[in-house]
Order: C-alpha cells, then structure tokens, then sequence
C-alpha cells in the first residue's frame, strides 16, 4: 500500500512539472518595438512588448534582462509590472519600458522571461549576434533582428515589427521609422487578416561591382499593395534562372556561397544591400522577390517577370589584409610624442578585434601616434584601392589621417619619411558612437612603388582627444600585363603571387615561355598535357607573362607575379 501511494504522488508530482511545462511554453509575448541610439545624445530609449491574453497571468511572471554583448552578461532587467500599460488590440496588449540606458552595441542583446525562463525566439539582439554568460540566457546564442539604429538615427524614431498575425513569427523587423511607443507600430496589425501579394517589383534593380564586392540595389515597390520585406537571390553565374519561393515557406538567410547560391531577407525602405568578400574573375546575378507578411503567412510576389541584374569581379588580388583578430598584425605602432600608443583590442572590432588609439588620460593630453602597414610591392598592378572600417567616439574627426608613403624605410620616425594625406578619400563617423562604420574605397593606384606604406595617423591635443578604432584594413589591386585582358585566352598559373614554383595547365603539350613587362626572355621550354611544374628561383620579384603554343598552335597567355 505504501508503494502505490508513493506511485501515485509521484504521478501526481510529474503532472504538475508537465503542466508547469506546458505553462511556461505557451506564453505568447514578444519584443514587438526597440530604440536605443539616434543621433547626438541619445533620447527616450525603450522597448515594447506584446503579450496575448494578458490577463491569464501575473505581470510580475514576465521581466526583461538586457544584455552586454562584450561580455555576455546582463546589465539591467525589469520585472513588466513596472512597465507601461499601452494600447489593447483584440486580445494583444503592449507594454513599455523606459529602462536609464539600452546600450548601443555592437551586439547587445534582450531576453524576455516568463518564470525564470526565456520564452522560447525572444533571446534578441541587433548589431549582431552574442553568446549569454549569466542571467536566465545564460549559454543560449542571440539571434540578430536584422536591422538597426546608429548615430545618424532622427530622435523620435525606433525598429519595430511590421505585417500581420497572431505571433512574433508573423512579423518582420523594420528599419527605423517614426516611433509608436504603446501602440501599434507603423504598418502592423495585430491579430488582423493576412495582406495580398505586393502589387509590383521593383522598377529599377541593379547591381554594381567594386573591389571584391557587390552592391545589389532597388527602388521601392509601388502599388495599392506595399512589401513589408524583400527576398533577394544571388547566383555564381550569369543566369536568369533563380529558385522561385513558395508562399507559406519562409526562406531562410543564407550568405554561404559554396553552394554558389545565397539568400538574404531585406526589410522594407532600405533599397540595397552588399555581397562582400567575392571571387575575383567571377560573374553573379541576382533577382528579387517582393513579399507581405511573414512565417506561415508569408506571400511572395512571384507572378510576372521578376528583375534580373549581373555584375563581375575583375581578377583582383588580395594584396594585404589585416583584420587585428589577434594583434595587431603585420602592422606596426610607432609613437613620436605622448604615452599613449595604438594598441590591440579583443572586446571591440567588426567582428571584435580591432586597433584602437586614444590620447586621453585623465584628460586629453597630446600625442602623435602612427599605425603603419608592413612595405607593400604595388609594382605589377593597377586599380589598387585601400579601405577600412572604423569607429569614432569623443573628440572630433580634425586630427586624424590616412597617409601614404612611398620612401619611408619602414622602421625609423615616419617623419623622416614623405607622406601624402589622403583622408579626403575616406569618410568620418560625424557625430561619433562605437559603432563600426566603413570607410570607403581609396584609389591607391598613383602610390604604386615596391615599397608603398599606409599609415592611420592619430594627433591628440590638450583640448581634444578622440577615440579611434580601426578594423579590416585591405589592399587590393589588379595584375596588369599591358595587354588588354579581353584578348587573352585564360591560362591557368598557379600560386599567383608566388615564389620559386609555378604551376601551368594545359589541354594540349606544346611550348612555353615566361617573359618579364618588357618582353625579355627569362624561361622557355616544352609542356605536356595536363599540369607542369616550372622552377622559378631565377626570377626577382616582378611581373611575368607566360605565354604557351600547342601543338595544333593554339596560343594562350597568363601572368603571375614573383614575390
């Protein structure tokens, strides 16, 4: 008798755990509205929540834990029952909270509780994703929301949820637009019926290469019926056949090209998006897809003719890249005047890991601070360009430069050096905050040498001392032969740059030769089908052309620099 009272307490017991369970996983409440950084001093940050049938639960069940993204951990939280009472639409009621500070990022993130739990999709973040060190989050990764607020923000805007439905996944986030704190966001209906397919596509798409990049772009669709969001495809080739999605199935941001297809999800008003880090000598087409609403409610527009644009990377080399991801690199500080040098940072940088230089000390004192590239051999190359990214904070913009050199020796004072400032090439977070912005693309081409150095140049007085953090600092370029590359069968040489060997494919045996820019003869010989290695150590550093005859006289042409 014993054992089947304690059967049945037992049962009785995992009854309750079910239910509680069951409890805490039905709650249906989610972020619906954030703001956190416009521009100057940030005003009337807050959040928003949204919770369904409200009044099955106790407020104080429900709280909000805001979280650092340099640590992972959690730096303010508020239980809702000290939130705002907003608007009920239906059985939705919105609630907000005006915390003392939401910080800026990047990442930061929010999680919204109910008993001690984290509501299942409500660990959020912007600026990027963050793993939680403590808190209810703790070792749950964030997702990012997809969009933003920076520095340039207007004061009276915020990110909100845009479409229609009963459910956090029937919405999608949207850039910043004129804020609705305790209300219904702009474009939003709670519970309310799904919308109709966009009425139209964008009429103008385009997409245009720079350096390793592509810039996909688009005005607005138009029309009785407004996307709240975009699907935009790519593909490594030159095609007008996509994928077409299929309404009620979301498809999913997917940036990995090795599949040679991507993905990416788009809100409403931001008109563009860019494809970074591609192949060089490589083709890409990209189409869009309007749509309304979100997750099972999803419609795409896919009726009609959707627009098509294609780009090509030039046969660029990655002549130097620097990411700071564990120090700072191939590049070198020297500091001529001031204690303060440029050092390594592990908790900032995009992704964190960047250069950072900052003259103040208890106040702004002065200092003279420089961050040098290694020697960089340009020779051989032509449409060189230089970019970075880079945050600003404090003082001003006045006294920091970007410089090039062509006869500093590389370790002694640069100002024993010549150098030209070229930071009219590059923009400048104005006003300043933490956020990484980039810079732009410098072209470089007219400081071509064998020995070309870039410089970050930081000053600092006693009056003004900025805070400056620089990140992915890349130089790029394409090897010239002085023969126009459209009248050049491709052949494939391998390394490029390289050293004492390299490797050439052919289809056919035959002949070859390498011959320096000025057509002298270095090397020449027989080749077989297939690959051939070829020993260089003769050759000095420079550019090469190697030219091959087949039997049948078919002739193909390539070009490879010896480092």
């Amino acid at each position: 008798m014993l054992m089947k009272r304690i059967y049945k307490v037992s049962i009785l017991f995992l009854g309750v755990l079910f239910l509680g369970s069951l409890n805490i996983m039905a709650q249906n409440a989610w972020l619906n509205e954030l703001h956190y950084d416009n521009s100057g001093t940030d005003v009337g940050e807050f959040l928003e929540i949204v919770i369904e049938n409200p009044g099955s639960y106790s407020l104080s069940d429900f709280s909000v834990y805001l979280y650092n993204g340099n640590n992972g951990g959690v730096y303010d939280s508020q239980s809702m029952d000290n939130f705002t009472t907003g608007v009920s639409v239906g059985n939705f009621t919105i609630y907000t909270w005006y915390p003392s500070s939401i910080q800026n990022g990047a990442p930061d993130g929010i999680a919204l509780v109910y008993q001690g739990t984290v509501i299942s999709g409500q660990f959020l973040s912007y600026e990027g994703e963050l793993l939680a060190t403590d808190g209810p989050a703790v070792g749950q990764t964030s997702t990012d929301i997809g969009v933003m607020e920076d520095s340039g923000t207007p004061i009276g805007e915020s990110l909100q949820l845009m479409g229609s439905g009963s459910s956090y996944s029937d919405f999608i986030w949207q850039p910043p637009a004129s804020e609705t704190p305790g209300l219904e966001n702009n474009g939003q209906s709670l519970g309310g019926a799904v919308d109709p397919e966009p009425s139209n596509y964008p009429a103008i798409f385009a997409a245009t290469a720079s350096g390793l990049s592509i810039n996909v772009s688009w005005t607005e669709s138009i029309g009785a019926q407004l996307p709240i969001g975009y699907l935009l495809l790519g593909e490594k080739e030159i095609t007008t056949s996509f994928d077409v999605p299929v309404d009620g199935i979301p498809v999913e941001n997917d940036l990995d090209w090795s599949d040679d297809k991507v993905a990416i999800n788009v809100s409403y008003g931001v008109g563009e998006y860019l494809f970074a880090g591609l192949e060089p000598n490589s083709s890409y087409s990209f189409t869009i897809f309007p749509y309304t609403n979100a997750g099972s409610n999803i419609d795409y527009k896919t009726d009609g003719t959707p627009p098509v644009a294609n780009a090509s990377i030039a046969n660029i080399t990655v002549i130097n890249k620097e990411t700071f991801s564990l120090g700072l690199g191939n590049w070198t500080q020297y500091s001529v005047i001031g204690d303060q040098v440029w050092e390594w940072s592990d908790i900032y940088g995009n992704p964190p890991g960047c250069a950072v230089m900052n003259g103040y000390s208890g106040g702004p004192v002065p200092n003279e601070d420089w961050l040098i590239s290694p020697s960089l051999d340009l020779e051989g190359f032509v449409d060189i360009t230089f970019g970075f990214d880079h945050a600003r904070n404090y003082g001003s913009n006045e006294d920091l430069f970007i410089m090039i050199s062509t006869d500093y020796d590389g370790v002694s004072d640069p100002n024993t050096g010549t150098w030209e400032d070229i930071t009219s090439d590059y923009t400048f977070p104005d006003p300043g905050s933490w956020t990484f912005n980039d810079a732009g693309i410098g072209d470089i081409s007219a400081y071509a040498s064998n020995s070309t150095y870039i410089a970050f140049l930081y000053n600092s007085t006693a009056s003004d001392a900025a805070t400056w953090e620089v990140d992915n600092a890349e130089v790029l370029g394409v090897l010239s032969t002085g023969i126009s590359d459209k009248n050049l069968t491709k052949l494939n040489v391998y390394p490029n740059p390289a050293s004492n060997k390299i490797n050439i494919e052919v289809k056919e045996s035959g002949l070859f030769k390498i011959t320096d820019i000025t057509g002298k003869l270095m090397i020449d010989g027989g080749i077989i089908l297939g690959n051939n290695t070829i020993d260089i150590d003769i050759l000095n550093r420079g550019l090469y052309i190697v030219e091959t005859i087949s039997t049948n006289g078919v002739k193909s042409i390539g070009k490879f620099i010896v480092r």
